[in-house]
């Protein structure tokens, strides 16, 4: 790895340092666990780095989360390890308590619904789902963070919507067996 001077180094900061959230978001979809997205946009940044020099200046925000998508796939293809649920203090402690705990359980039961049906589907599937309607990316940016054709990146995402109806109704119906046989 060469040294860069320091007025790329300013312009690398411009280009990736606001970006780090939106990657760590993603990691966090696509490897599925807090500590593994934190080393992969770890990593991604360090590869961002290295090859900043390829950076065309256009579309920063797409360039990183190609980068941060890269770093996930490959540790997912690597790893055969199941993702680990981490305690969640805040979540778990007596500090900031609600009067509705009603309402706290009922939230908390729809994104854990949703976060199974987004764990459910395809890599591909989720990382286009993750990055449209998280992220706010346009189907332009999808294109290019995803590498694919702009009408791949149409019928992926309608084929990744409807994937994750079906993991929605899926995970329902599970839930509901279960509350069933309680």
């Amino acid at each position: 790895m060469t040294p860069i001077d320091a007025s790329a180094a300013a312009t690398f900061d411009d280009a990736v340092l606001p970006h780090l959230p939106a990657g760590r978001r993603l990691a966090r979809w696509l490897v599925g666990n807090e500590h593994d997205a934190e080393d992969a946009v770890q990593e991604a940044s360090l590869r961002a780095l290295r090859y900043f020099r390829t950076f065309s200046g256009q579309n920063a925000r797409g360039w990183f989360l190609r980068i941060v998508r890269n770093v996930c796939w490959g540790w997912r293809s690597g790893k055969a390890e199941a993702p680990t649920d981490l305690f969640d203090e805040e979540r778990h402690s007596d500090e900031g308590w609600t009067p509705d705990p009603e309402a706290l359980l009922l939230r908390a039961a729809d994104a854990s619904l949703i976060e199974g049906a987004i764990t459910d589907m395809p890599d591909r599937a989720r990382a286009l789902l993750v990055l449209r309607e998280v992220h706010g990316l346009s189907y332009r940016e999808l294109s290019d963070v995803l590498d694919i054709p702009l009408g791949t990146v149409m019928s992926g995402l309608s084929r990744a919507r409807q994937a994750f109806r079906k993991a929605w109704n899926d995970q329902q119906t599970a839930t509901s067996v279960v509350k069933e046989e309680m």
